[in-house]
C-alpha cells in the first residue's frame, strides 16, 4: 500500500510540475510563432493543461487499464464544471463573454453529448476515437477563425496574464536565445509529465487492487481530481487576478479538449478500443452530460455566474464525491 500510494504522489508533483512548466513555456513561445492571444488561451494553455489526462490516457490505454483513462476523463470535466469553475464564481462573481456563449459553451456541451452516444454500446472503438480527433480539429479551426476578431479587452487581459519577457529594444540574438530557452522549457515539461504519469497509473492501479475498487472509481476520483490541479491553479491565479476570460476559456477549453482530443488521441492507441464498466456509460458519463448541460440556463442567465450559484455548484460536487464512494465503491 505505501508503495503504490508513494508513486502515485511522486507521479503527482511531477504532474503539477512539468504541466506548470510546459504551459509557462509553451504560452512565451506561441506570441514568437505567430499565435495571436485568444488562440494561446484557448488553444496552447488549454491543451497544455490537458497534458496531464493525456499522458496518464496513454499510459492506462497501454497498460490495458482503459476505464482508467475514460473515467479519468469524465472525472476530470465534472471537476472542471462544478468545483473549479463553481469555486472561482464563489470567491469573485464571474461575467460570461459573448464569445463564451456562442462557442465554448455550446461545444463543450456538444461534446459531452457526442461522447455517450459513442459510449453507448459499451466501447469507445479506434473509428469513435477518429470522429472525436476531427471534431477538435474543427473546434480548433473555429478558434482560428475567431482570434482575427480579437477585441482590445482581450489583448489586454492575455497581455497583463502573460507579460512579454522581452522589450523592444533587446537584441535579435537575446530574443532567438529567449525563443530556443522557452522551447527547451516546453519540452522538459512534457517530458516531465510523460515521466509523472507513469508513475502516477502504476501508483493507482496499485491502490485499486489493494482497495478492491474499479479502476473506473480511481479515474474518477484521485486521478481526476490530481490531473485538474493545473487548471485550478491556473482558474484560482486569474481569478484573483481578475482576469476572469482566461479562467473560464482555459476551463472550457480543457473540458472541449479532454473529450475530443485526449480521449480521441487515447481511443487509437489500443487495437480493440477501449473497454466500459456499465456504470461508466450509465453513470458518470451522464453525470458529466448533465454537469455541461446545467452550465447553460447558469451561464445565459444574466450572463453571469453568481456566488450562490457557485456554492451550489461546488456542494453539488462533493456531493457526487459522497455518491462515487458510498455506491460505486
Amino acid at each position: 500500500m505505501t508503495g503504490s500510494v508513494g508513486w502515485f504522489i511522486v507521479g503527482l508533483v511531477a504532474l503539477a510540475i512539468g504541466a506548470e512548466v510546459m504551459v509557462r513555456g509553451g504560452a512565451a513561445l506561441a506570441p514568437r510563432l505567430g499565435l495571436s492571444p485568444m488562440l494561446i488561451g484557448l488553444t496552447v494553455v488549454s491543451i497544455g493543461t490537458s497534458l496531464p489526462e493525456l499522458a496518464v490516457g496513454v499510459t492506462a490505454a497501454l497498460e490495458g487499464s482503459g476505464q482508467l483513462a475514460v473515467g479519468n476523463i469524465a472525472g476530470t470535466n465534472v471537476v472542471n464544471i462544478m468545483f473549479i469553475l463553481g469555486l472561482s464564481a464563489l470567491m469573485r462573481p464571474l461575467a460570461i463573454e459573448q464569445r463564451t456563449l456562442r462557442l465554448d459553451l455550446p461545444v463543450m456541451a456538444g461534446a459531452a453529448v457526442l461522447l455517450w452516444i459513442l459510449a453507448v454500446n459499451g466501447e469507445l472503438s479506434r473509428l469513435d476515437g477518429l470522429i472525436l480527433v476531427c471534431c477538435a480539429i474543427g473546434y480548433s479551426v473555429m478558434l482560428i477563425r475567431m482570434s482575427r476578431r480579437e477585441s482590445p479587452v482581450t489583448l489586454d487581459a492575455y497581455a497583463h496574464a502573460f507579460p512579454p519577457t522581452q522589450q523592444a529594444g533587446e537584441a535579435t540574438k537575446q530574443v532567438g536565445t529567449s525563443t530556443l530557452q522557452h522551447l527547451a522549457a516546453t519540452l522538459a515539461g512534457i517530458a516531465v509529465v510523460i515521466v509523472g504519469a507513469e508513475w502516477l497509473v502504476d501508483g493507482a492501479v496499485g491502490i485499486a487492487r489493494e482497495w478492491g475498487v474499479s479502476d473506473a472509481l480511481i479515474g474518477l476520483t484521485i486521478v481526476a481530481i490530481g490531473t485538474s490541479a493545473p487548471e485550478l491553479v491556473t482558474t484560482l491565479i486569474s481569478t484573483v487576478r481578475g482576469e476572469r476570460d482566461i479562467a473560464v476559456g482555459n476551463l472550457l477549453g480543457s473540458s472541449v479538449y479532454n473529450i475530443l482530443l485526449i480521449l480521441g488521441i487515447t481511443c487509437l492507441v489500443p487495437a480493440h478500443g477501449l473497454g466500459l464498466t456499465h456504470n461508466l456509460v450509465w453513470i458518470d458519463i451522464p453525470i458529466m452530460v448533465a454537469a455541461s448541460l446545467v452550465c447553460i440556463p447558469i451561464f445565459i442567465s444574466g450572463r453571469r455566474v453568481h456566488r450562490a450559484e457557485g456554492a451550489a455548484m461546488v456542494a453539488a460536487y462533493l456531493g457526487y464525491l459522497v455518491f462515487l464512494v458510498s455506491f460505486q465503491a
